[in-house]
């Protein structure tokens, strides 16, 4: 028997031509659309780390961390192309989309109604919930982009279409906690 030497080196210069792999060995351009998509979700991640990292509530925290792992299903998904290797790895429930909108309405329950679009902006904390809701949109354009190349899990979309509402909501909350007002647009007198 046989062990394979693992090297604690983060570069393999497998991707020095313009490729990389997917889940299952398959080699495609960095620039392929299923790249692209996990692309976003990991970007998405890591600004949701910067706003982990700042002074927020310990509750907001624990929504986050597992948020982010829940993007890191999605990535695996993302990066899986063959449905038997789907199969053998976690992936996203109704139950992660249920979660997101258990929060969202416990932090609505505590924040005036709106009929209106609201400038982006407050605070750090604010700011930087409207980057990542922002930022959650464009990955969900990239998702549905690739679906419409290839067959992705519909819970994927739901799930990103129901986190940058989440964010949306956070926004407010933050705003609310940290005691920064909100600009609502007004088409009519800008």
């Amino acid at each position: 028997m046989s062990f394979k030497k693992f090297s604690n080196k983060i570069y393999t210069g497998g991707g020095d031509r313009g490729e990389t792999s997917l889940n299952g060995g398959m080699r495609v351009p960095k620039y392929h659309s299923r790249i692209e998509a996990y692309g976003e979700v990991d970007e998405l991640n890591s600004f949701i780390g910067l706003l982990r990292d700042q002074d927020i509530d310990k509750e907001s925290k624990y929504t986050l961390i597992r948020i982010q792992k829940k993007l890191f299903v999605i990535g695996s998904m993302l990066a899986t192309p063959d449905k038997k290797d789907i199969a053998k790895i976690k992936t996203i429930e109704m139950k992660d989309v249920y979660f997101l909108e258990n929060e969202i309405d416990r932090m609505q329950s505590n924040l005036s109604e709106i009929n209106t679009f609201i400038i982006p902006g407050g605070n750090v904390l604010v700011s930087c919930s409207h980057i990542i809701r922002s930022i959650c949109r464009r990955a969900e354009r990239a998702v549905i982009k690739l679906s419409t190349e290839v067959e992705i899990d519909d819970i994927i979309i739901m799930f990103l279409n129901r986190l940058s509402d989440y964010f949306f909501v956070l926004a407010r909350f933050l705003a609310k906690e940290k005691g920064s007002s909100e600009i609502l647009w007004d088409s009519q007198n800008e």
